[in-house]
């Protein structure tokens, strides 16, 4: 017999980083919960119990919030966009506070109010998914094959049939290859994932990762007929839990997309870096734009395809980049756009001879972080300006109140990328102090 899941009531103070609700239980310990606002009574369902803090999921509300909405998505929410279920305006405020939050523990009192910059899409904003599979015995004995997604704190899954995320055809085109594998009997076992990328326009393409070798699996023909400009089919180990290219089976179509950013044209494929949420990326670019110096060397930092440096880092930009299939679309993008940028395949900490006195140095690295060699480096040679474009405000503070020591805040600004969801993203602009060195005011 199953053990029933522990369950707890707790009053709820605050949100965390995380993106979780927290409260303190009778005993101390405190508990971070999915699905809870502050200022309410809740139960919740326990998934992880530690020594000094359990996690958990809510399971009934016994007050509720004002700033409490009904979610969209209430089956599948919390796998998805956990935050549906707040106001949007209670989310705008609660991104802001958590950059505050990051900054001032570092000692960092940001020079202006926070501003999260929004255009005002919260639905249908996302332009790649990646579904899971799952399969369940039907009645004649078989099995039905569903998409899904991974239930937070949890190792099951949760059938999808809509999700309020996705543009209407990436939907369509998945719940066409669900029902085309449904057809041919195949099972979740069989498969590891479906990713789905669409550009602006709507036009989407398709990855079936497969854990076996099976490259008639779906016929010309039949890859046709889906509402897609291509896809293929690519077996994945399965002793690797994620969805990575071992070999490539079956190429239907055109499998590249393009998107316009800034009057730049770029081409990616459907399993490389680039950014989520175009519009709101464009505002991003367009503000990043105005704190690049004309007629200035610029050094693009965890450059990824090279959408940012391509756009604003004008004739003399170097972009580096660690991975190898995003160094390749950047250098064919580079050659498309006639460009003298200059594309260098490595890690950012073993490319510091780049960064140089009187240059801006952009630099979008991941959740980690700056490498603390990349911080020793700035500090060292001190470029005039560091552009910082962050997804986790609480490592940017960190290496913010680093080069603090010679650097000023001259500009920040929060971004919405992820609406419904905890992410943020902020900018930081840091100017060297000496205002002798200094560009001028923009």
């Amino acid at each position: 017999m199953t053990k029933p899941a522990l369950s707890h009531t707790v009053l709820l103070d605050t949100i965390i980083g995380g993106g979780q609700a927290l409260g303190t239980l009778d005993d101390g310990r405190k508990a971070l919960v999915w699905g809870g606002l502050p200022g309410e009574t809740v139960a919740f369902r326990v998934t992880k119990k530690k020594s000094h803090f359990v996690e958990g999921v809510v399971s009934e509300l016994k007050t509720s919030s004002t700033e409490r909405i009904s979610p969209a998505d209430p089956d599948s929410y919390l796998s998805t966009s956990p935050w549906q279920f707040m106001k949007f305006s209670a989310e705008q405020h609660y991104k802001a506070a958590l950059i505050e939050e990051a900054f001032e523990l570092h000692d960092i009192v940001l020079p202006n109010p926070i501003e999260m910059y929004s255009d005002g899409h919260i639905d249908h904003y996302r332009n790649k998914v990646e579904f899971s599979w799952y399969s369940d015995a039907d009645k004649n004995g078989g099995e039905t094959l569903d998409l899904a997604f991974f239930r937070r704190g949890s190792k099951g899954k949760i059938t999808i049939d809509a999700c309020s995320l996705l543009p209407d055809s990436m939907m369509k085109l998945a719940k066409e290859i669900r029902d085309l594998l449904r057809a041919k009997k195949v099972t979740a076992r069989q498969l590891k994932t479906l990713l789905i990328r669409c550009d602006k326009s709507g036009q989407c393409v398709w990855q079936l990762y497969l854990k076996e070798v099976n490259p008639d699996l779906i016929t010309t023909k039949e890859a046709s007929n889906l509402t897609a400009q291509g896809g293929e089919l690519i077996y994945s180990d399965p002793k690797s839990p994620a969805s990575r290219i071992t070999k490539r089976l079956a190429q239907y179509g055109e499998i590249a997309l393009s998107d316009i950013l800034l009057g730049v044209p770029f081409n990616y494929a459907a399993e490389s870096f680039f950014q989520i949420n175009l519009p709101v990326y464009e505002q991003v670019l367009h503000d990043l734009k105005r704190w690049v110096v004309a007629d200035t060397q610029t050094i693009d930092l965890y450059s990824g395809v090279g959408t940012i440096g391509l756009t604003i880092g004008g004739d003399e930009c170097t972009l580096i980049e660690i991975d190898e299939n995003a160094v390749r679309e950047m250098k064919r993008n580079i050659k498309r756009l006639e460009s003298n940028a200059k594309a260098v395949l490595a890690p950012s900490e073993k490319s510091l001879d780049y960064i140089k006195p009187y240059t801006t140095v952009i630099v979008d690295p991941p959740r980690a972080g700056l490498h603390r060699d990349v911080i020793t480096r700035l500090l060292s040679v001190r470029p005039q300006r560091i552009i910082y474009l962050s997804c986790n405000p609480s490592t940017q503070a960190r290496d913010v109140a680093l080069l603090a020591t010679a650097y000023g805040i001259a500009h920040h600004q929060g971004y919405n990328f992820f609406p419904r969801t905890p992410h943020i993203e902020h900018l930081v602009v840091l100017d060297l102090r000496d205002t002798s060195l200094q560009f001028n005011t923009v």
